[in-house]
């Protein structure tokens, strides 16, 4: 389902939820950041970037709280949290306050409980994942893990995302077990392809978390309709946006 081209998540979130997912549909930026491109430290225009900018906010309810991600587990609620926070997760408990991440291959995860009182948006690259993101977002929403849905946006997909021996040995260490292994095919010799939506759902089961939906796109393959930094090396970035309507 989609929205001015965007991409609008089917999942049975709550009414009071609202979520959705940018591509490079419309936008003001030209050349390897064509499109809708959000990204203001993508090396882009800060003139297109900015009117980028302002024509998502004019569909939604407030400005986003934008994060400086680090690829790290910080999570930050909105409600509290300064102007351009370093962190890879925001939450939000009140309407009206918008949470984002920016991706661009990463996986962009949205949450929230089935009353509608808590919603969040993850940045979960492999570093995220594996240092413990998911777990550190769960930790601060603080909701029955029973309660809880998540979906999956767009991110490199397990055919295009080939990996270092050592990322595999990464989560191996962190999670132990055939549930971690059957997420990494074997590649070129030293090389394996990482399944980031099957890591992505195995932390989430770990967590209690169940009801996960999406994890269906590829942001590498589908050149049209994505930015990918895996692909191209210069280009935009997307936005994952959730929150809850006033």
């Amino acid at each position: 389902m989609s929205e001015h081209g965007w991409i609008v998540p089917e999942w049975p979130a709550p009414a009071s939820v609202r979520a959705l997912i940018t591509t490079r549909a419309g936008g003001a930026s030209l050349g390897a950041y064509a499109g809708l491109n959000l990204g203001l430290r993508s090396g882009d225009d800060i003139q297109d970037v900015t009117r980028n900018r302002a024509s998502l906010r004019s569909r939604l309810p407030a400005e986003p709280l934008w994060l400086r991600q680090v690829h790290g587990t910080a999570v930050v609620e909105t409600d509290t949290a300064e102007a351009d926070p370093e962190a890879d997760a925001a939450l939000a408990r009140r309407p009206g306050r918008v949470c984002a991440v920016l991706t661009a291959d990463c996986l962009p995860l949205l949450l929230c409980d089935e009353a509608g009182s808590t919603v969040a948006a993850v940045h979960a690259g492999w570093r995220g994942l594996c240092s413990g993101v998911i777990e550190e977002t769960l930790r601060t929403m603080d909701r029955p893990p029973q309660t809880l849905l998540a979906y999956l946006g767009p991110a490199i997909g397990p055919a295009a995302y080939e990996v270092g021996a050592e990322v595999r040995e990464a989560f191996l260490a962190a999670d132990p077990g055939e549930a971690t292994a059957s997420a990494f095919a074997p590649g070129k010799p030293g090389k394996f392809y990482a399944d980031l939506y099957a890591l992505a759902r195995r932390r989430l089961a770990r967590g209690g978390v169940i009801r996960v939906y999406g994890g269906a796109y590829c942001t590498y393959t589908e050149r049209e309709r994505f930015y990918s930094y895996r692909r191209d090396g210069a280009t935009g970035r997307m936005a994952s946006l959730i929150w809850i309507e006033t």
